[in-house]
């Protein structure tokens, strides 16, 4: 029993497609600097990343009628890294009309903040505590 069909709605098979390159690319930039502290990631990067797993999970959602309840732990694990790096949480879903089912979780690319660029901030040594 096949559950999607074989060719998806106008567009969805090429944003899909252009999304999973993305994350490719994104990973191949990413790599080389594991070993060398944060993995080469900026403040905005991160968020701007992590907006993208947001969004493309409210996206999948609509895949299959328990898709979201699936993707619960996907938003929760998100929020937690948010917190850890200190990122504001994701934007709630706004947009037209409410959703079919209420969400939990926030769609951010409907409300994003336009950024302004700035300079980055120096790196600080951490804090050394005394015990």
């Amino acid at each position: 029993m096949e559950l999607l069909p074989t060719i998806a709605a106008p567009g969805v098979g090429e944003r899909a497609d252009a999304v999973a390159d993305a994350a490719c690319h994104l990973y191949d930039a990413v790599a080389p600097w594991s070993a060398a502290g944060p993995g080469g990631w900026s403040r905005t990067a991160a968020e701007d990343a992590a907006e993208t797993i947001e969004t493309t999970a409210l996206a999948l959602a609509y895949a299959h009628p328990r898709a979201e309840v699936i993707l619960a732990p996907v938003h929760a694990a998100l929020a937690d890294l948010r917190r850890q790096l200190g990122l504001p949480p994701a934007d709630q879903l706004g947009g037209e009309g409410p959703p079919a089912a209420p969400r939990t979780v926030g769609n951010p690319r409907r409300t994003r903040w336009v950024r302004v660029l700035t300079p980055p901030l120096p790196r600080q040594p951490p804090a050394r505590t005394t015990s």
